[in-house]
């Protein structure tokens, strides 16, 4: 199971519009935007959450559009607690515009999105994932390696990556301090 961050109440009214919309993009929507939205999915239910945070993942890619997520990405969430669900899809300009919060997991990602962004309010919802976690931050490691062509140890190893950034990430939006 995922422990997440303290659970702290809200503030009333929300200081953001309701429902606050988070999409996480990688490259093909397979393994590490799954596994960020599955993390993200359980730590905002945690905190009881699900009606005010909505939750999705897309790829800069086609390549695996409809694909579920990758096998071995699964397996890693599933033996902490985390489910990954949902198809592959690939991220549109609407997607840009209709979320509160885009989040690359890695520089490239973070590069095809900006391009794709129609104007500067766009631009400025796209951050990258690790960004919300001190200590990834402090490092100036920010990219979530893609651990498609490794070995299980990679998805095990961009979990806990992911978990450490999403917990940053649900502390900043309970704190009303995003976008």
């Amino acid at each position: 199971m995922v422990e997440g961050p303290t659970v702290r109440p809200l503030a009333c009214p929300p200081p953001w519009g309701v429902p606050f919309r988070v999409l996480f993009v990688c490259l093909g929507n397979i393994c590490r935007s799954p596994t960020a939205e599955g993390v993200m999915r359980t730590l905002v239910a945690q905190a009881g959450l699900e009606d005010t945070i909505e939750l999705d993942s897309a790829g800069t890619g086609a390549w695996h559009v409809g694909s579920p997520p990758d096998g071995r990405a699964a397996a890693a969430a599933r033996s902490r607690g985390t489910v990954l669900e949902g198809r592959a899809r690939q991220v549109t300009r609407e997607d840009l515009d209709s979320y509160d919060l885009v989040i690359a997991m890695d520089s490239a990602n973070m590069r095809e999105l900006r391009q794709l962004a129609g104007g500067e309010s766009e631009r400025a919802k796209v951050r990258m994932l690790r960004e919300f976690d001190p200590v990834s931050a402090q490092r100036g490691e920010l990219d979530v390696p893609d651990p498609y062509y490794g070995g299980d140890g990679g998805f095990e190893e961009v979990f806990e990556l992911v978990r450490a950034a999403c917990e940053g990430l649900l502390e900043r939006i309970q704190a009303g301090e995003l976008p």
